[in-house]
């Protein structure tokens, strides 16, 4: 079987798109998949990353000249540096080139129905994944793995055969994370190692506010990871403000998360896709909000109490992350009741069932 996945990254992207699009390659590839990418050349982006993970990228080139958004596009629109058009007829050619694809995978918030109608004929199915629900998609399988308050978001904007894959049932996580929840021990809400973890490229640079929160004596005794993404501009600052503090630990681009996960006790951090993580493992977390697609996702984990959301990140500050993790210090059974929430969140795990779909028929069935 012949899969392509469409996703970008870039230091305004982030990695999160491309990280989850790994790992469902990953498990295609062992399906007996032949799986590539399309890329476009962005500033910041993972090509070499996916490539050294032995994926061939077909990269489409950079625009000096972004193009620019019209009224009525969307802040997303903007991701894909040209227009939808050009885009799409330069994703034809390579599908075409690529001979018989029987799938396409998209990943990308300013990719629509109208991109996906230029191409419907080139492959045999379409799988979109979208956290958003702001747009029509032309597609046969739909995946979301965010829990929403509102259930039935997509219902309008796919087509009556599309399969919606929707729900925390679904979260894309590597098996890593299957593997360490297996070597999970309960919780006892008492703080000993902390996570510090804002996405691969942290453009809001979190985790400095955070180290600035950490470096106060009090919480000189406590244990601390602090992970970053290859493409993270501060990354060498950071890891200079790692090595001054005591029982701090400096960590890049790393495939050994989950085992950081389990062996920590709370974790600081962005409201991404991560969430999804830190609730598998029924890590507690004190979360802001780096991005507006992070906000419904973060508000339902928070209202829920599986994580303490701070605010928006330009409304945070060291002192607020301070005074907060002392309170989380100071109250272990609040610390420990978190936790058992975030596992609750999640529900059955379905992420094979995503698999058998993609490697179905040409309707996404099986």
């Amino acid at each position: 079987m012949n899969i392509i996945f469409r996703v970008d990254s870039s230091y305004e992207i982030g990695t999160g798109h491309v990280m989850r699009c790994l790992t469902l390659a990953n498990e295609l590839k062992k399906g007996g998949a032949q799986v590539s990418f399309i890329c476009r050349d962005l500033p910041g982006n993972m090509a070499n990353y996916i490539s050294n993970k032995g994926y061939h990228v077909f990269l489409l080139p950079f625009q000096i000249n972004k193009h620019p958004l019209n009224e009525g596009d969307r802040p997303y629109d903007a991701w894909l540096q040209v227009d939808w058009k050009t885009d799409a007829m330069e994703t034809a050619q390579i599908l075409v080139e690529s001979l018989s694809v029987d799938c396409l995978i998209i990943d990308h918030y300013a990719i629509d129905q109208r991109w996906e109608n230029v191409i419907k004929d080139s492959v045999n199915k379409i799988v979109v994944i979208d956290d958003l629900a702001d747009r029509p998609h032309q597609c046969s399988i739909l995946l979301d793995q965010n829990s929403s308050y509102d259930q039935c978001r997509y219902h309008e904007l796919v087509p009556k055969s599309c399969v919606k894959l929707v729900g925390t049932s679904y979260a894309i996580l590597r098996s890593e994370f299957r593997l360490s929840k297996k070597q999970l021990t309960n919780r006892d809400g008492r703080i000993n190692r902390i996570l510090v973890f804002f996405g691969g490229t942290d453009p809001t640079n979190e985790t400095f506010k955070t180290l600035q929160a950490l470096s106060h004596v009090q919480f000189s005794n406590l244990y601390i990871d602090v992970v970053v993404g290859e493409t993270n501009k501060k990354k060498d600052v950071i890891q200079q403000i790692c090595e001054k503090l005591p029982n701090t630990f400096f960590h890049c681009q790393i495939d050994y998360m989950a085992e950081l996960m389990r062996k920590a006790d709370i974790s600081i951090g962005a409201g991404g896709s991560s969430t999804w993580e830190r609730c598998y493992l029924g890590l507690p977390t004190l979360s802001i909000v780096t991005a507006d697609n992070q906000m419904e996702i973060t508000k339902l984990v928070h209202d829920i109490g599986a994580t303490c959301c701070l605010g928006v990140s330009a409304e945070v500050t060291a002192k607020m992350i301070e005074t907060e993790l002392k309170t989380m210090l100071a109250n272990p059974s609040m610390v420990k009741e978190m936790s058992e929430k975030a596992l609750n969140l999640m529900g059955e795990d379905k992420f094979n069932d995503v698999i058998e779909l993609i490697m179905g028929g040409e309707n996404g069935t099986h």
